[in-house]
């Protein structure tokens, strides 16, 4: 993003660039790019205050979100949103990070962003500033604008809320619905979440307010469609012409592939500054922004597995 060397202002070109991009990629009509174009200039005015809890996670959302391209992860940070908090990206430590957390927490209006699983059956298994993980999101989430769940983890309980977990792990948006809060809740789930769909539900959120949602909480703009139906090698999947060992060309459901239960645009979005998608690049789809992912010990991940799995399908 430009800015001119003596105002400090960003470059109007780049505004409209990014926000032809965004509205594409919202599904919005070009007569929304002026709109959108005014929310990244609200955002880049330190309007757009989020703040990002972690709970049970590997951090992988939040490592997604630094592998953006258009914008990139230091002109996301600096120039579009106002970072309030993250505990993985802080240099603040100890009592200052705690209280920059807690200031932001009492002056509200903020988007809040959560990544991970809640420890819902044993709350101390995850602290920041000796508040349990738990407490911490309930405070947060009832002075938010909304609460964004962002990744499996967050969204639909992932890796921590297995089968037999030992910390009772659930989803953000069941424990906040236990707890009674109200809070609109906008789910972006993926192992990790593209960071598209996060900066794309942001602005949704600043401009347009809560973005259409599907059944389960996710914004249609993303997740409307099956990997199936987008998936390249679909006329092969037409013609019957299936792969039977990794690296053959031809339709990979008979090797695992779960494109056709799972709802995102991978395949048409592509992924690490739009270089590839699993499929694309040879390994079938394993369901990650789906909600039974890794849900029962027996989910399918290595490759035996699949092929197992693909005949229990058929």
């Amino acid at each position: 993003m430009k800015r001119n060397e003596l105002t400090g202002s960003v470059d109007r070109r780049a505004f409209l660039k990014i926000s032809v991009r965004l509205s594409a990629l919202m599904g919005l009509s070009t007569c929304s790019i002026p709109r959108v174009a005014e929310a990244l200039a609200e955002m880049t005015q330190g309007n757009a205050t989020v703040l990002w809890l972690q709970g049970q996670s590997c951090s992988g959302c939040s490592i997604s979100l630094l592998s953006g391209e258009t914008p990139t992860p230091v002109k996301l940070i600096t120039q579009y949103i106002s970072l309030a908090f993250h505990q993985t990206l802080s240099t603040a430590t100890g009592h200052v990070a705690v209280e920059t957390l807690n200031k932001s927490i009492a002056q509200g209006g903020y988007i809040l962003a959560v990544e991970g699983a809640v420890p819902a059956g044993m709350p101390r298994a995850c602290l920041n500033g000796e508040e349990t993980f738990p407490d911490q999101l309930m405070r947060a989430a009832r002075n938010a604008k909304a609460v964004l769940a962002v990744g499996s983890c967050a969204a639909f309980g992932g890796v921590p809320a297995a089968e037999h977990n030992p910390t009772g792990a659930i989803s953000v948006p069941k424990f906040l619905a236990s707890a009674g809060i109200q809070t609109p809740k906008i789910l972006i789930p993926g192992c990790p979440a593209h960071p598209d769909w996060l900066l794309g539900t942001v602005v949704h959120v600043l401009k347009f307010g809560l973005p259409p949602l599907d059944a389960a909480g996710r914004p249609k703009a993303f997740y409307s469609k099956l990997i199936h139906d987008q998936c390249p090698r679909f006329a092969d999947y037409e013609r019957e012409k299936f792969a039977r060992t990794f690296g053959e060309e031809g339709c990979l459901f008979k090797l695992g592939c779960l494109g056709p239960i799972t709802h995102a645009d991978c395949t048409v979005r592509h992924w690490n500054g739009g270089v590839n998608t699993c499929i694309n690049a040879g390994a079938p789809c394993i369901g990650c922004a789906g909600e039974q992912f890794v849900a029962r010990t027996n989910f399918p991940l290595l490759p035996k597995d699949l092929k197992v799995a693909a005949r229990d399908h058929e």
